[in-house]
């Protein structure tokens, strides 16, 4: 059957990169929501009385929410609209930003943060679908080339700005500071960003939305509460047996469906599956990694918040050169080849932290910072093309959801998996050190480097000191340790990209038109 070419209206065509910037802007607070809270973490507990529990939770309600949700709301915007979506999620997670002056309580906070996990699940897949839309095919890997590069500065500057925020202000700034930026990209996108959705939507999924939040909800529920629980207890196995049945249940129900919310044939597609794959790697790893090194550099190496956040900035020059050069090396030497150097590069950077130490100087950890964030730019530009190039663009909020996913999850349970191993490891090698304390204090110590220098300072003469280095001393092959089982997926999926991932597109994609002149898609 022949496909027909979709067209681009020429008054967005003409104001196509003024729309990818509006799109970028709107971005920005999500990338940077994603790591700004890290260096925020001792100031929270403090204020707030917040215990470890507590912590957690305000990290992850909101990687909860976003997640359970991107699927549905990227099929609202694919039905209602995707600028609607766009300035609705605009609008909830500027004012769930603000709503933090009313906050008095890590409860409170929790849902504060909750609600912003929904603003972001109506944001993230309508930029992406947006730019499928209003870019024509040879011009879209540059595009999300520069979204992808977009995503990583708010990534990259995330604990450098909260690091400068919480030098002059307390911690509600971090949250406070979103409001200016959601207000300019609500108001741009009034102006520059054009309305699209599905031409044939169909009837609403109704029983595949509630499956898939379902689903989703139950397995980073039960990756968030696994470390503190243990990963082998009869509750964290229940929820991920939930988990497994409503993903069951929802894959008969799309494969049954007349209308389904998500055609599951495009996992059928390697440049969709195998790259989706590689994306959730990939940030696995990133998050696992930010998450761990940001208690190193300021528990461990004795960095205050500003220090680390300034120590963290490479992570943004490394991720604009990174989507900008993997993009020209995708084109020149196919999709695989650049994912799977990408993944290697991350594997084996990981592995280098085995040979890390609490007093080493900083050059090194600055040079690893930006070669993380090299071959994380290598993967998510070429691997999001050939996702996002791998559907119909009249399916594209559905197919950015699908993307989305796959990095909040893949992120979860990078957060999960290396903070569980981190805090056993170092749980383990901290015990000698921690034996002579009464039992409060030595509770205190072995349950986290941070409890350790707090009880450390408290000490008379050299117990103190030799507490601090012990506590750094274990933490550092903790994180080593940890970090090689995130080498290890890395490197087995760089694998799986060389053998499975095609080069390029299909060359029988449909073409785009242009007042009337075809373009080549």
């Amino acid at each position: 059957m022949t496909r027909v070419a979709p067209t681009i209206d020429p008054k967005t065509y003409a104001r196509r990169w003024k729309t990818l910037a509006v799109l970028s802007l709107s971005l920005v607070i999500i990338g940077l929501d994603n790591t700004i809270l890290n260096v925020a973490l001792p100031s929270l507990q403090s204020q707030l009385h917040a215990d470890g529990s507590a912590l957690q939770w305000i990290v992850d309600s909101y990687l909860l929410v976003f997640a359970g949700l991107l699927l549905t709301l990227g099929a609202f915007g694919d039905r209602f609209g995707r600028r609607r979506a766009l300035q609705a999620g605009v609008l909830v997670f500027g004012g769930a930003s603000l709503s933090v002056l009313a906050v008095s309580s890590s409860g409170q906070l929790i849902g504060v943060r909750a609600l912003m996990g929904v603003g972001a699940a109506l944001i993230m897949p309508a930029t992406l679908s947006i730019i499928t839309n209003v870019f024509p095919r040879e011009e879209r890997a540059k595009a999300i080339a520069i979204w992808s590069g977009t995503a990583a500065i708010g990534i990259g500057l995330g604990p450098l700005a909260g690091g400068l925020l919480l030098e002059w202000f307390d911690w509600k700034a971090v949250f406070l500071v979103n409001v200016p930026i959601t207000a300019a990209a609500f108001l741009l996108g009034l102006r520059f960003v054009p309305e699209s959705r599905d031409p044939h939507p169909g009837s609403f999924d109704l029983a595949g939305a509630v499956l898939s939040v379902g689903a989703l909800g139950a397995f980073v529920y039960g990756i968030i509460e696994a470390p503190g629980r243990g990963w082998l207890a009869p509750a964290t196995l229940g929820w991920f047996a939930v988990a497994a049945v409503l993903a069951a249940a929802f894959v008969i129900w799309e494969l049954r469906a007349r209308e389904p919310m998500v055609d599951l044939s495009y996992f059928r597609e390697p440049r969709f599956g195998i790259a989706s794959l590689a994306i959730s790697v990939a940030f696995f790893s990133l998050f696992g990694a930010v998450f761990a090194t940001t208690q190193y550099l300021q528990w461990a190496h004795g960095y205050s918040a500003l220090q680390a956040g300034a120590a963290m900035t490479p992570l943004v020059l490394g991720l604009i050169l990174g989507a900008g050069s993997g993009t020209k090396l995708a084109a020149r030497l196919g999709t695989a080849k650049v994912v799977a150097a990408g993944l290697s590069g991350l594997g084996l950077l990981e592995l280098a932290t085995l040979a890390w130490s609490p007093g080493m100087t900083y050059w090194p950890i600055g040079l690893w910072f930006f070669g993380v964030a090299l071959s994380l730019g290598w993967i998510m530009a070429p691997a999001t093309d050939s996702v996002m190039g791998a559907v119909p663009t009249d399916k594209a909020g559905v197919a950015s959801a699908m993307n989305d996913v796959t990095r909040q999850v893949g992120g979860a349970l990078g957060v999960a998996v290396i903070g569980s191993l981190v805090t056993s490891l170092y749980a383990s090698r901290v015990d000698d050190a921690t034996a002579p304390l009464p039992q409060a204090a030595a509770d205190a110590a072995s349950g986290s480097v941070g409890g350790a220098v707090t009880v450390a300072q408290q000490l008379p003469g050299g117990g103190g000191e030799a507490l601090a280095h012990a506590a750094a001393t274990a933490f550092t092959n903790a994180l080593g340790l940890a970090l090689v089982a995130s080498a290890v997926v890395s490197l087995s999926g760089a694998v799986l990209v060389a053998r499975f991932l095609p080069a390029r597109h299909r060359l029988d994609a449909a073409p785009v038109v242009v007042l009337g002149e075809e373009l080549a898609a």
